[in-house]
């Protein structure tokens, strides 16, 4: 059973008819596939049906010892978001219901090459110069989290430094208890809490500050 239905596939054929450049999609499962591996997979298969901008590459977690480690995929499922070069784009776990909108933004946006932040952001994030990774835990019903998702997003297409995950949160528990995700979305920074709930890139930066002083 497709997951994308016909009714979708014409309205998200219209949405990426506007990309410029083309994208990859590189997806990471595993032969006896985790919860959701086989969902996450179908749906990318399904998604680059669609445009022909959009090619897959799908990987075995524990097979492809190369490109996983290229991509620094330390989960599955796993998506990467990629043009002629790896901006950082990361989803773990399957971006469904709200979380779908979002995947189509990064698609949109690494196609262009622009991540549409103010020329301001934009000369903040590049005086980052140390390796920041941001995790952005969300869940499908949650209408916040593409915000907050996004952001993290565009701010790795930014700066090389900077890597940035979806994490479903109900698909990583361990990590949820972790970092002590109540709520969503919530932000993590090289391993500390800094954002409960979506915010503009300047509130972002300001919560980030401490890191780098």
């Amino acid at each position: 059973m497709a997951l994308i239905q016909e009714k979708d596939r014409i309205e998200i054929a219209k949405r990426l008819a506007g990309m410029t450049n083309p994208v990859k999609l590189v997806n990471f499962t595993q032969e006896n596939e985790c919860a959701y591996c086989k969902e996450t997979r179908q749906l990318m298969e399904e998604l680059a049906s669609i445009s022909d901008k959009i090619s897959l590459e799908t990987y075995d977690f524990v097979a492809d010892k190369a490109m996983v480690e290229k991509y620094r995929i330390d989960k599955i499922p796993a998506t990467v978001i990629t043009g002629a070069e790896d901006k950082g784009i990361r989803f773990y776990g399957i971006p469904s219901g709200y979380e779908f909108s979002t995947l189509l933004e990064g698609i949109l946006m690494v196609s262009s090459g622009d991540s549409g932040l103010p020329a301001e952001i934009r000369e903040q994030l590049a005086n980052i110069h140390e390796n920041l990774h941001l995790q952005v835990y969300v869940t499908p019903t949650c209408p916040y989290c593409p915000q907050a998702v996004h952001l993290a997003h565009q701010f790795a297409m930014e700066n090389p430094n900077i890597v940035a995950d979806m994490v479903e949160a109900t698909e990583f528990p361990h990590l949820s208890q972790r970092y002590g995700v109540m709520g969503v979305p919530k932000t993590i920074a090289n391993d500390q809490g800094v954002a409960d709930g979506a915010m503009p890139a300047e509130m972002l930066l300001e919560k980030l500050a401490p890191l780098f002083k």
